[in-house]
């Protein structure tokens, strides 16, 4: 089951609808079946995404072997890494879901950036907010190890796919310890051992294979929450 994400973190939300329907113009759409790459490390970042419909995988391999999940990107977000002289792309792009995405040139984006102030100034907001999200990740694995990696993964898994209940916040998608632990670069093992002493101290718990955020404000004192608005603290 999927639920989207909240809309003001994603990339319509900080175009006008004029501006917006200026790059909808510039795009061609692909469909994309799950477990298909739009790009890989080292490609040439030649072209920008917008997905329509479905869902991508942002990950990067390490020098040890291991994947690392930067972003879980859904309907309606937005990915690029232009800007730079032959700029190359960073990571790699999976298709997690059967996916629609909107092709856009970065040399057609150039060109709506350079012809209009005002898209570049509301596309600009965008990119840092891209860059906040990007940054907040980095904060909690560097400062609070991976334990604190685990809980700020858990918050953000809360805003972006949580609902309400009566025992806390219900995470309405499933995800496997072996998947938590790719989203923080360690192994399933550990990402166990740290769920399990969350479960024993009353923050989580499961309920028909979901689970359900209880102590919302454990996880928080964990990282230091400095309590960002949900466009930030997302997957």
């Amino acid at each position: 089951m999927t639920r989207e994400i909240h809309r003001h973190a994603q990339i319509a939300a900080y175009l006008s609808e004029t501006n917006f329907s200026l790059m909808e113009r510039k795009m061609t759409t692909e469909s994309k079946e799950t477990g298909m790459h739009l790009f890989w490390e080292g490609d040439p970042a030649a072209n920008c995404y917008y997905i329509k419909k479905g869902g991508l995988k942002i990950y990067k391999i390490t020098e040890d072997g291991q994947e690392l999940i930067l972003h879980l990107l859904q309907a309606g977000d937005f990915y690029t890494e232009f800007g730079a002289v032959d700029a190359r792309f960073s990571y790699n792009a999976e298709v997690t879901a059967d996916s629609v995405i909107g092709v856009i040139p970065a040399t057609a984006l150039e060109e709506l950036i350079s012809s209009r102030g005002d898209f570049a100034i509301e596309f600009m907001k965008w990119m840092g907010l891209m860059h906040r999200t990007t940054q907040s990740k980095f904060r909690d694995l560097m400062l609070f190890g991976k334990s604190g990696a685990i809980a700020s993964t858990l918050i953000r898994m809360g805003n972006t796919y949580g609902e309400p209940c009566e025992s806390g916040i219900r995470l309405q998608v499933k995800f496997t310890k072996t998947e938590l632990a790719h989203m923080i670069g360690t192994t399933r093992e550990g990402v166990s051992r740290t769920l399990s002493a969350y479960q024993d101290r009353g923050a989580i718990a499961y309920e028909d294979g979901y689970l359900i955020i209880r102590d919302l404000a454990y996880l928080r004192s964990i990282v230091q929450c400095p309590d960002c608005p949900p466009d930030i603290c997302r997957m």
